[in-house]
């Protein structure tokens, strides 16, 4: 399994930086590193359910997808993502609550 080096859109890191530095979202917090992690190691892990998310498109007309975050959870939080631009790269554009 390939591992993956994660870029942050401007957006995503506004929102990671919010998500860690508000300590009402301290398991939100905990969730979405932990899952940054296993998208580096294991874009394929079970618990990211990741799959296509056809209502976004990336800023290069790139294929978004959408990996879980938390999961049971009202308004759990997503990652929305694409491949690139780098071979092993991943590039978050935003990291939010389930639209």
């Amino acid at each position: 399994m390939p591992e993956f080096h994660i870029e942050l859109s401007e957006i995503a890191r506004e929102q990671i930086t919010k998500l860690v530095g508000d300590p009402s979202k301290k398991v939100v917090a905990k969730a979405v590193i932990k899952s940054l992690g296993l998208m580096c190691t294991n874009i394929k892990h079970p618990s990211l359910n990741t799959h296509k998310y056809d209502e976004m498109r990336g800023p290069g007309g790139e294929t978004v997808f959408e990996s879980y975050a938390q999961n049971k959870t009202p308004g759990a939080y997503r990652i929305f993502w694409f491949y690139g631009p780098g071979k092993s790269t991943i590039t978050v554009l935003a990291i939010t609550p389930h639209p």
